[in-house]
């Protein structure tokens, strides 16, 4: 299933807000509040998390962590890696191998006793360009590896074609293209039906 359209800092967006503590919630719904357009949604405990915010869809989590266990952030940030939206954690206390597992867990925002309503907005806002902008790069290298095996598959039919029919590279491309216009198909995709061809006969 793709992922939904990547949120924007200007979007009316639906933050989950995960919060055991109903006093810091209250701290993060009031920051929120000068997200323009913003509905906030309290989650008070962290029982089938991944379920909850499945349901929800939120364009945004924010997490806040007291005094977090190992556990309990491997958790949360098997859950940034999940839901894939911008997610910013807050935590009371951490150490340098947490910091690394948050961010290869794709954090977007990751503030150490930084919980105050005036720090709540620009912290969303940052954590959502963050969010883009690596979702951006992840999108442009996996486009990258495609058109690289494409270009492989389409070298290998060449390399049948020739070997099959006597022709030269520029011939067994052109035939490979003439294919694709008559049938309306993609060549990579008359390339892939010619390889998978010569892998069966051997």
């Amino acid at each position: 299933m793709p992922a939904p359209p990547a949120p924007s800092p200007g979007d009316s967006l639906t933050i989950a807000v995960v919060d055991p503590s109903r006093a810091r919630a209250a701290i993060l719904e009031e920051g929120l509040r000068a997200v323009e357009g913003a509905r906030v949604v309290v989650i008070p405990d962290t029982a089938d998390l991944l379920d909850r915010l499945s349901a929800l869809s939120p364009d945004v989590v924010v997490i806040h962590l007291e005094s977090p266990s190992r556990d309990l952030l491997e958790q949360m940030f098997g859950v940034s890696r999940l839901v894939e939206r911008p997610v910013a954690m807050f935590v009371d206390r951490t150490d340098t191998p947490m910091m690394q597992a948050a961010v290869d867990a794709g954090i977007s925002a990751y503030i150490v006793d930084g919980l105050r309503a005036e720090r709540i907005k620009p912290i969303i806002e940052i954590a959502i360009l963050r969010f883009n902008a690596f979702a951006r790069l992840q999108r442009e290298l996996s486009e990258a590896k495609s058109e690289l095996a494409d270009r492989k598959l389409i070298e290998r039919a060449k390399g049948i074609l020739m070997s099959a029919k006597g022709l030269t590279e520029d011939e067994a491309y052109k035939q490979l293209r003439r294919k694709a216009m008559n049938e309306k198909r993609k060549i990579v995709d008359i390339a892939r039906a010619i390889v998978t061809a010569a892998d069966l006969l051997g």
